[in-house]
Order: structure tokens, then C-alpha cells, then sequence
């Protein structure tokens, strides 16, 4: 779905009458729009209690938010530096309407620093020599792909381009997956939902299994609990009622 989608959902101000038609009609047939509310929060509790634990516990200070999407109060940048104000933030989008909204990517605190790129995630050199001119990529780095892969069909394999950005960074970095998922290789439930939102949008949507969302992570180690429904990764309240299930785990590289 489109950033300006995931804005109303989100309950923002960024997104236009249109967007809203065009959202609340796909979910009128697709479980309903309260439904969807609660899949996107959920996602955005998960992504928070993420970037919490690496700012935190696990004593991150550099990230890479890859398809950032519109900024509210509770993205990366915002977050890690609430949590340790030294953090380094890098947020990567390619839409235009991410782009009018990139100086609040770039407020940062003082003792830490944001900024914003402009540009497609799949061109990982591009990004990571952009990203370079605020990180240092010899030092531990979390990367984060929430709410972003299931927008790549199999044929442009989104694992190869995840592989490409773990490769890139050092021993003691850390990636962060969310992905809307599927319960079995019967893909009936989401079908319908699936093309509506591609005719609606232009946007793809292509849920995958644990086993799939799985493969994104071999060779890394899992933070406890592994790889889980989001609302279960350490979590900080009781969980939505959203049916489609949503996948998630946070894994180190040895």
C-alpha cells in the first residue's frame, strides 16, 4: 500500500479523500477497516519495542530504516533517540510524498544524528555509500524492514536484496523483519484481498509463510523469542484481533 494508505490507517493528516475512499472500500470486502487499524498498530508496537531493545538492551547506535514511510511520533529516528539520544539514523523512502515530510527524518537530537535518502532500497550500494556520509559501516548497525517486503514479488527475490544489506554490515548488527503472513500454502483467504489492493493501488501485497519469512534470517541468531506472531515478541500489552497473521523476529549477525 501507498505511505499516504498506511498514513490513514495510522489515524495521520497525509493522505488525501481518495486514499481514503479507495482504502475503506478494498477493507469493506476484506475484513474491515477496524481490522486493518489494528494490523498497522500492531505492526508499528512491534517495530517500537524493536528499536527499544537495540537502542537499549542490546546497545545499537546506528540504524537504517528501510521504506520508512510518512514520520509520526513513533518512527525509528524518533524512537532510538528517545531511548539513547547518541543514536544515528538513516531513513530510506522513495516516495514523493515521504520526501515533502524528510525534515522531520532529519530533526535529530544533539548528541545523535538523522537523515533522510532519497532512494529505491533495492539499489543497496547506492544506499549504503549514502548512508556512509552519517554512519560509520564498520561499526554495528541495525537494519529494519518493517512493513516493506511484502511489496516485492518472489521474481525480484527480496531475499537476495535483505542478503545484500547483511553482507554489507559488520559482525553485531542486527535486522529487524515484519511481514504479513499466511497460515498455510492454501492462499484462498488472501487472494481476493491481494488484487484488490493491487487494482486499487498499483501496489503489491504478497503475504508469505513462517518457512518463507524464515529464510530472510539464516545465518543470523535470533533474539528471544525467535521468529513469532509480532503481537507475541516481547510483548507490552495484550494482543489485537486482526486474523491475518503477522510474522516478526529481530536476529543478530555472529
Amino acid at each position: 500500500m501507498s505511505p499516504r494508505a498506511y498514513d490513514y490507517l495510522q489515524g495521520g493528516t497525509a493522505h488525501f479523500a481518495a486514499d481514503r475512499e479507495a482504502v475503506d472500500r478494498i477493507m469493506a470486502e476484506s475484513g474491515g477497516i477496524d481490522k486493518a487499524r489494528k494490523r498497522v498498530r500492531a505492526s508499528r508496537r512491534f517495530q517500537v519495542r524493536a528499536v527499544r531493545y537495540l537502542a537499549g538492551q542490546a546497545g545499537v547506535r546506528q540504524f537504517i530504516d528501510l521504506g520508512t514511510g510518512i514520520p509520526n511520533d513513533n518512527n525509528v529516528h524518533t524512537v532510538a533517540q528517545q531511548t539513547a539520544p547518541d543514536c544515528r539514523v538513516v531513513s530510506v523512502d522513495n516516495d514523493p510524498v515521504v520526501l515533502a515530510y524528510a525534515h522531520q527524518l532529519q530533526a535529530s537530537t544533539p548528541g545523535g544524528a538523522a537523515a533522510y535518502i532519497d532512494g529505491d532500497l533495492r539499489d543497496t550500494e547506492d544506499i549504503l555509500s549514502r548512508a556512509a556520509a552519517t554512519l560509520d559501516l564498520t561499526q554495528p548497525v541495525a537494519l529494519i524492514f518493517v512493513g516493506v517486503l511484502l511489496h516485492f514479488r518472489d521474481d525480484q527475490d527480496p531475499w537476495a536484496i535483505v542478503r545484500r544489506y547483511v553482507d554489507a554490515v559488520p559482525s553485531g548488527s542486527y535486522l529487524v523483519i515484519e511481514h504479513t503472513g499466511r497460515e498455510s500454502d492454501d492462499t484462498s483467504k488472501y487472494d481476493k484481498v491481494v488484487k484488490d489492493i493491487g487494482l486499487n493501488t498499483g501496489f503489491t501485497l504478497i503475504p508469505r509463510s513462517r518457512e518463507e519469512v524464515a529464510r530472510f534470517f539464516e545465518g543470523l541468531e535470533l533474539v528471544e523469542p525467535g521468529l513469532v506472531f509480532i503481537e507475541d515478541w516481547r510483548p507490552d500489552q495484550a494482543p489485537d484481533d486482526y486474523e491475518i497473521p503477522l510474522h516478526g523476529a529481530v536476529g543478530r549477525k555472529p
